[in-house]
């Protein structure tokens, strides 16, 4: 019992220098970097977005989109998972990308994908059409 627990011991404290020595070199661990993936709120898309000449896309699915959508937004569905990458080809990786589903889960995944895509900004809106609706009928 007490060699499992020394063993168990050794184990945590070798994953946690390891884990303080990449944080301290600035390394990160995980391979999407989260500097390409900002979560924004509403406030970003009514000013930044709206009526802005800027990729706004809505990964809902076609069924979703149809019953509402913000306006400007273009519809790629994240549930096509054929098709979802290679729709985004033709989309300038260099330019900033608004995305949103309908309650934020959706683009969370979606976003942490198209920075591995090699989207050099992905803007992830939080609350997604949800928040829209929900804060837009005052």
């Amino acid at each position: 019992m007490i060699r499992i627990l020394s063993f168990l011991l050794l184990l945590y404290v070798s994953t946690s220098c390891a884990q303080q020595n990449a944080s301290n070199t600035g390394e990160d661990s995980n391979p999407i970097h989260s500097e390409k993936v900002v979560v924004i709120d509403i406030s970003v898309i009514q000013k930044e977005v709206l009526g802005k000449n800027v990729q706004f896309i809505d990964i809902r699915t076609p069924k979703e989109y149809q019953e509402g959508f913000i306006d400007d937004a273009v519809n790629i569905s994240f549930s096509d998972k054929e098709n979802f990458a290679s729709k985004f080809e033709n989309l300038n990786k260099n330019e900033p990308v608004y995305i949103y589903c309908y309650s934020g889960w959706r683009s969370h995944r979606a976003a942490k994908l198209l920075a591995t895509l090699g989207f050099e900004k992905v803007y992830d809106f939080k609350g997604g059409y949800k928040a829209w609706t929900e804060n837009t009928k005052r």
